[in-house]
This record gives structure tokens, sequence and C-alpha cells, in this order.
């Protein structure tokens, strides 16, 4: 199973270790959305998308990104995410958006990841150490899985 995880992780590295450790688990490509041509998805059997959450929303240059995919008709996709809440719920409108597009969601992933964007930068930010190895080990059994069930 060819697989390609395409991330954005700007401040801290946060999602940057989740991608890695998923990458490594899945034996994917990892690339940032400039380093391939939106076409170039149809070649790998399973995408995985994410970046860290700001202001409840993914990076801009990742949301660009999945403007720009074809329609992908049931092409296997999972979203994945860091933030200061660790929120689920932030992945929903990307996944919305990858539906839209014929993508066929897998998987969501979400952890917390320390936050020092804006405000929170004056209290020195919350959640430090995140993502932890812990948190690691979780992205890495949830990237297991989503192998194990995309290869059936």
């Amino acid at each position: 199973m060819r697989s390609l995880l395409v991330v954005v992780s700007v401040h801290q590295g946060n999602t940057l270790k989740v991608a890695e450790r998923m990458a490594q688990e899945l034996e994917a490509r990892l690339v940032t959305p400039e380093e391939i041509v939106p076409e170039d998805i149809a070649e790998y059997d399973l995408l995985g998308i994410g970046s860290g959450i700001f202001f409840g929303k993914f990076h801009r240059r990742l949301l660009q990104f999945v403007e720009r995919l074809p329609r992908q008709e049931g092409k296997k996709v999972f979203v994945f995410s860091t933030s200061g809440l660790g929120q689920k719920a932030y992945n929903e409108f990307l996944e919305a958006s990858l539906r839209k597009r014929g993508f066929q969601v897998v998987g969501s992933f979400a952890c917390r990841g320390y936050d020092t964007f804006s405000v929170l930068k004056l209290f020195g930010g919350i959640n430090r150490g995140r993502p932890n190895e812990e948190d690691l080990r979780t992205c890495a059994l949830f990237a297991a899985q989503l192998k194990k069930e995309c290869k059936q």
C-alpha cells in the first residue's frame, strides 16, 4: 500500500512529530503542500492530510492545497491535527471538504500540542511537552489500525 502524508507544521513542530510517527508506521512519503502537485496523489492508495489548528481552523496552506485537489471518487484519506485543545471536532470541516471532492474519509486523529499561539504566549503557552511519547504511541496505533483496515 502506497501512502502519502501532506503536512503543515509551523510553530512548535507538534504536527510534524505526529506526522513523522504516522509516516514511519505507514511507510509513507511525507511532504508539505508545496512539494507535491495535487494531481500526483492519484499514485497513492492512502492519503493523510494534517496541520496544527489556528483559531479553530487548519493552516491556510493546507486548506488551499485541498481546494486544488482533483475529484477522487473513493480515494481513502484521513485527517490529523494538533492543537491546544486536541479536539477531533476541529477535523470535521476538512473531512467534509474532502468528502465533497469524492474522498472516502477512513479516519481522524487529533492530539494536544504545545501551544503558544496569539495570546497564549503571554502566559508561556499550554501543553508544554506535548505531543509526548504517549501521544505519539497513540498516533502510531491509529496509523497501524488504518494500515490494517486499508489493506483489506
